[in-house]
């Protein structure tokens, strides 16, 4: 059967669209889960039950309340946390040697709750570390490695039964939870690309999920 040119390109198309559509869908399936305060809680409360609590909790909280990636905990050094008199700053300065390399270096405000991580692992270690000391580390001291951290992440979920929840998890959570309370105070999506360490405001917007309940309540307003 013979079909004409423009028939031709139309069903070419259609099915580019179709397998375009597919793949984002793929991706979109095999995004990490985020989770919930209460779901935050409850790793907490399991971290505390394990052998080294103070750096479990530590790692945690610097991937949920930080958003920091695997590779960027494995290489923290307390010279990114600590003032020059060896006191802990309010803010992360993370390098771009223990982020991507060239780029992905940024300043991340410290939550509360990390910060009293940082003051209970600082003490278990006896205090005053070096400045270039990695603060993740081994039960022998050594420095550790990006997988060692997502493994970490995966077998703390998998315990717990959080189906979905990978290393990626705290972080896609923290961009969540900044995502929705930055408006309230007059900030945009820029900032949380700053937080976050993106190259462009569209690999932030992947981190977005429809909420309807939100859209509804926005559409009141205006």
């Amino acid at each position: 059967m013979f079909y004409p040119i423009s028939c031709i390109h139309y069903i070419l198309y259609l099915y580019t669209y179709f397998i375009m559509s597919l793949e984002i869908i793929m991706a979109l399936q095999k995004q990490a889960k985020t989770i919930n305060k209460h779901q935050v809680k409850a790793v907490v409360d399991y971290l505390n039950t394990t052998r080294n609590p103070y750096r479990n909790k530590l790692m945690f909280h610097l991937s949920v309340y930080a958003g920091l990636r695997a590779v960027e905990i494995a290489k923290l050094k307390w010279g990114m946390v600590l003032k020059s008199d060896g006191s802990l700053d309010d803010c992360i300065r993370l390098t771009n040697i223990a982020s991507k390399g060239k780029t992905g270096g940024r300043v991340i405000p410290i939550h509360k709750k990390l910060y009293i991580c940082l003051t209970e692992w600082l003490a278990e270690l006896g205090g005053n570390p070096s400045p270039d000391a990695f603060i993740i580390t081994t039960e022998r001291g050594n420095q550790t490695t990006a997988q060692v951290i997502t493994n970490f992440f995966h077998h703390t979920y998998k315990k717990l039964g959080y189906e979905g929840c990978s290393g990626h998890s705290g972080r896609r959570t923290f961009a969540d939870n900044v995502l929705r309370k930055i408006g309230e105070v007059g900030g945009t999506i820029v900032e949380v690309k700053e937080l976050m360490g993106h190259s462009s405001v569209a690999t932030t917007q992947r981190y977005i999920t429809y909420n309807k309940k939100s859209a509804d309540a926005v559409m009141k307003l205006i």
